[in-house]
């Protein structure tokens, strides 16, 4: 049984070959999901910021992290529980049984918070915290409902390792999106609900097309919901909702304190900042645990020792992330300017902390799967709701004494926060297994780059691309080269 650790397997070299060789081919089918959805937000950040002014744009993050934080609380958990334990079922044949249960602990929650939205419109505090007009809340809760759906059908074909379906679906949806709220801002002059619309309608549209990519008539047969199922969904979900929010906490609440320190203006900086570098940076990083993860949760459902494959890929995440990481950093203004209007200069100050956020936002999706694999969930919503009280609190104090520098050291001590925590707290035979060898060579290969940026790039002022192509280029060499001296000598 899963789970039991005396029944773990060792990972042979072979299936370790063909985990990679499978993952490699689902990473090439997400890839062009990923790259668009990259391009996308490349395109959609110079459109809407030059269509919109910084109060406007900044409403529009504000929307967007209020319905963020509805998901995380009545949706989101639902579908990241189908993607877990969609397996199991598969394997027991009772998968149309696990779906319904599915679809009907979604309509439950969605029943509930709109029971609750009273509470928004009636309690003056709670509108003191959001500062968001009440239609645009109302907005958001209608918005909630196709949003819904989308996540869980979307997890559901992770589930069944449909990578191209994924792919297609999401880049119809992210040009549809982008394209409906060019014409509605344009032409209607509709401010932050032309984007909100726009989203509206093309995720309406996807949800249609992902009912067909799922096969709906294959596992929906409506039944009387499973209990012993929802009861599994929810003691494994709702510690996930917890630990969500306590992300959405540490990186999203900084955009209301920040609007009630210093106005809504300040948040379109910090909306334009978090654009150009989590929605670009993260969604080219996190192709790797979207297509592993999965792979993860078969394997170990197969009772197999699944510790050294995260333990690679945790080190392969930082090979290629941490590099861009630091040229995007190196280059923040030159970012921000490319990627957004001119009225928007002063954001490039929070993009060097965002992307630093970014890279162990993403290696705690390896570090955290102990708890998920372990069914201890409720350790990660321990060690999350404690990174967000101090990222919290940092936030309030850093942000009133620094603004947007603030802002931005506080968010990044809150995920480092996180992650260490992460690798501090074990689930037993569950852990990190840390690959200090790897992580060493890597950051030495930084040294030869980061003297020759120092002491001759810097001064000669190279085109942007040519410059990041020989520090790329000097980096990749001093690891391969540290590599076969280091694996040498261990062999010899």
């Amino acid at each position: 049984m899963a789970g039991n650790v005396e029944c773990y397997q060792k990972i042979t070299n072979e299936e370790e070959r063909l985990y990679f060789k499978d993952l490699l081919k689902d990473i090439l089918k997400y890839t062009p999901s990923k790259f668009c959805g990259l391009v996308g937000n490349a395109i959609s950040i110079p459109i809407y910021t030059s269509l919109l002014s910084k109060t406007q744009y900044g409403t529009y993050m504000l929307s967007i992290a209020f319905l963020s934080f509805l998901c995380i609380i009545f949706s989101d958990w639902v579908g990241l529980s189908g993607l877990r334990f969609f397996k199991h079922h598969e394997i027991n044949q009772d998968a149309s049984k696990y779906f319904t249960t599915l679809i009907s602990l979604l309509l439950i929650n969605l029943s509930i918070m709109f029971l609750l939205t009273p509470i928004y419109i009636c309690i003056p505090q709670v509108q003191a915290f959001f500062k968001i007009p009440v239609k645009l809340i109302l907005f958001v809760l209608i918005l909630i409902i196709p949003v819904a759906f989308r996540a869980l059908f979307f997890q559901i074909l992770r589930a069944q390792i449909k990578p191209l379906n994924y792919t297609i679906s999401t880049i119809i949806n992210q040009f549809l999106s982008i394209g409906i709220s060019y014409i509605l801002m344009k032409y209607f002059h509709l401010g932050a609900y032309s984007i909100l619309l726009g989203m509206c309608i093309s995720i309406i549209f996807i949800d249609f097309v992902l009912l067909c990519q799922i096969d709906i008539k294959k596992y929906f047969v409506w039944t009387k919901p499973k209990f012993n199922i929802l009861k599994t969904l929810v003691f494994y979900g709702v510690p996930i909702s917890v630990t969500s929010l306590s992300l959405w906490i540490i990186n999203q609440s900084n955009r209301f304190i920040m609007h009630g320190l210093h106005g809504a203006d300040q948040v379109g900086l910090v909306g334009v900042a978090y654009n150009a570098t989590f929605s670009i940076l993260m969604t080219t990083f996190v192709v790797i645990t979207f297509a592993s993860i999965p792979r993860i949760y078969s394997l170990y459902e197969q009772n197999k020792d699944v510790r050294p494959l995260i333990s690679k890929l945790t080190y392969l995440l930082a090979l290629f992330s941490l590099p861009v990481i630091a040229l995007y950093s190196l280059h923040a203004q030159e970012v921000v300017m490319f990627l957004s209007n001119a009225k928007f200069k002063g954001a490039e100050v929070l993009v060097p902390y965002l992307s630093f956020s970014v890279f162990f936002i993403v290696m705690t999706d390896f570090t955290t799967l102990q708890y998920h694999l372990s069914k201890k969930t409720y350790l990660d919503t321990i060690i999350r709701v404690i990174s967000a009280i101090t990222g919290l609190v940092l936030n309030v104090i850093f942000i009133k004494k620094w603004g947007l520098v603030g802002l931005g050291i506080a968010t990044l001590i809150g995920n480092i926060v996180y992650f260490l925590l992460s690798t501090i707290v074990v689930v037993p035979n569950h852990g990190w297994q840390v690959p200090y060898k790897k992580f060493a060579q890597i950051l030495f290969s930084f040294v030869p780059a980061s003297a020759m940026y120092v002491y001759l790039l810097k001064d000669l002022k190279l085109n942007l691309v040519f410059e990041s192509f020989i520090l790329l280029f000097i980096y990749y060499l001093t690891y391969f080269v540290i590599t076969k001296i280091t694996d040498k000598r261990v062999s010899a």
